[in-house]
C-alpha cells in the first residue's frame, strides 16, 4: 500500500492534462476540417475519436506495465517490424502513391509507425546486453545497431516515407551520440553524407524533388506550389483571433489539401488566429519542459536513453510539421502529434507517453541494470 500512494503521487498530472488538451482539440479541428451540413460527423471524425479513445486506454495500459518488460519485449518485437516493413513492399496497401499500411481487414495499420515506438526500446535493450560502460563502448559496440537502423530505414524510404524515416534518424543520432559512440561518427557521416549529396538528390522520388523545389521558391503558384500557397494564405487570414469555428473559408471551401492531417495547424490559425496558434505552441513547449523536468530525474543511462527515444520524435515532429506549413521547413508529410488525423500514429504518441510516464512512476523502485 504504502508503494502504491507513491506510485500514484508520481503521477504526471501536468503532462495528462497537456496531452488532454492537444488530443480534444485535435478532435475539435478534425471535426471542422471534416464537417459536412449533410453529414456534420464525418466518418473521419468518428475514426479519430476512437482512435483518441484507444489512445487513452494503450497509455493507462502502458503506464501499469513495468517498463522494463516493455523494454524487453520491444526488443524481439522489433525483428518482427523488420518483417512487417518487408512485407509492405510486395503486398502492402497503398494510399496516396505509398505502400506504408498493412491492411488487416478490419483495419489498416502503419508498421514504421511503430519502429518509432520499439526502436528505442532496442537500443535501450542491447546496450544493457553489451553491458559496457559508456566510455569502454568503441565503434563496434554500435555496430550491430547501425546496421539494424540502415536497414530500418532503407525499408522506410522504399514505401516510400521520407517523413518518418527523418524522424527516426534524426532520433536515432540523439541516441548514438548520448550513448558514447563519439565526434567522429558525426564527422565522417556527415562528410561522406555531404559528398553523397548529388547520388542522394537522384534516389529521391520526382514528387520529393519538387518539394524542394517548391521550398527553395520554384514553382507554379497553381500547380506545385498550390499547398503551401493556400497553408499561408489560411494562417495569414486568421489574424490576431481568428475567423471562428467552421467559418475558414480555405477551410469550408475545401481549398488547402490534406487540412484534417498533414495541414491542420494552418485551419487552426485560420479560426483560431495568432492567439490560438500560440496557445497550441505553449502547449508543447510546456508539454517539453514537463518531460525535461522529469528526465532529469532520472540517474540511469538507460532510462535516460529510453525515455529520450520516446519522447523526442513528439517534438521533432511537432516543429517541422509547424515548419513546413508556414513554409520555413520542405513538405514531409509529417503529422502534429495528437492533433492531424490519424489512428496508427495516435496510438504510438499515446504508447511512446504511457511507457514514458511508466519510468516516471517507478523510477524510485527499479534498478535497469537488473534487467
Amino acid at each position: 500500500m504504502p508503494r502504491d500512494r507513491h506510485l500514484f503521487r508520481n503521477i504526471d498530472w501536468i503532462g495528462c492534462i497537456v496531452v488532454g488538451a492537444l488530443s480534444l482539440l485535435g478532435l475539435l479541428f478534425v471535426f471542422s476540417t471534416t464537417y459536412q451540413e449533410e453529414q456534420p460527423y464525418s466518418l473521419f471524425f468518428k475514426k479519430q475519436l476512437l482512435g483518441v479513445g484507444g489512445g487513452y486506454i494503450i497509455f493507462i495500459l502502458m503506464s501499469l506495465i513495468d517498463y522494463r518488460r516493455i523494454q524487453r519485449w520491444g526488443f524481439f518485437l522489433y525483428f518482427a517490424i523488420l518483417g512487417a516493413l518487408a512485407f509492405t513492399l510486395f503486398k502492402g496497401s497503398i494510399g496516396l502513391g505509398a505502400q506504408r499500411w498493412i491492411n488487416m481487414g478490419f483495419f489498416k495499420y502503419q508498421p514504421s509507425e511503430l519502429v518509432k515506438f520499439l526502436f528505442p526500446a532496442f537500443f535501450t535493450y542491447y546496450l544493457l546486453w553489451d553491458n559496457h560502460n559508456p566510455s569502454q563502448r568503441t565503434f563496434i559496440s554500435f555496430l550491430p545497431l547501425l546496421i539494424t537502423l540502415g536497414i530500418s530505414l532503407f525499408l522506410i524510404l522504399k514505401q516510400p516515407d521520407l517523413g518518418t524515416a527523418i524522424i527516426i534518424g534524426t532520433v536515432s543520432l540523439i541516441l548514438l551520440g548520448y550513448a558514447g559512440i563519439g565526434r567522429r561518427f558525426f564527422i565522417i557521416g556527415g562528410g561522406i553524407a555531404l559528398i553523397s549529396t548529388p547520388l542522394l538528390w537522384h534516389l529521391l522520388k520526382p514528387y520529393q524533388k519538387q518539394r524542394i523545389a517548391v521550398f527553395l521558391g520554384y514553382g507554379d503558384r497553381q500547380k506545385e506550389r498550390y499547398q503551401i500557397e493556400q497553408s499561408r494564405i489560411a494562417i495569414g487570414s486568421g489574424g490576431l483571433t481568428g475567423k471562428g469555428l467552421l467559418r475558414g473559408t480555405q477551410n469550408i471551401l475545401q481549398f488547402l489539401p490534406e487540412s484534417r492531417t498533414d495541414f491542420i495547424f494552418s485551419i487552426i490559425c485560420e479560426e483560431l488566429g495568432f492567439i490560438g496558434a500560440c496557445a497550441i505552441i505553449a502547449l508543447y513547449i510546456i508539454l517539453f519542459i514537463n518531460i525535461t523536468a522529469i528526465m532529469s530525474t532520472f540517474h540511469d543511462e538507460t532510462t535516460q536513453l529510453l525515455s529520450l527515444g520516446l519522447t523526442a520524435p513528439l517534438f521533432i515532429s511537432a516543429i517541422i510539421n509547424m515548419g513546413m506549413v508556414t513554409g520555413l521547413l520542405p513538405v514531409v508529410g509529417i503529422p502534429l502529434p495528437f492533433m492531424s488525423y490519424g489512428v496508427s500514429h495516435t496510438w504510438i504518441e499515446f504508447a511512446s507517453l504511457g511507457c514514458f510516464h511508466s519510468i516516471a512512476l517507478r523510477r524510485c523502485y527499479h534498478n535497469t541494470r537488473s534487467l
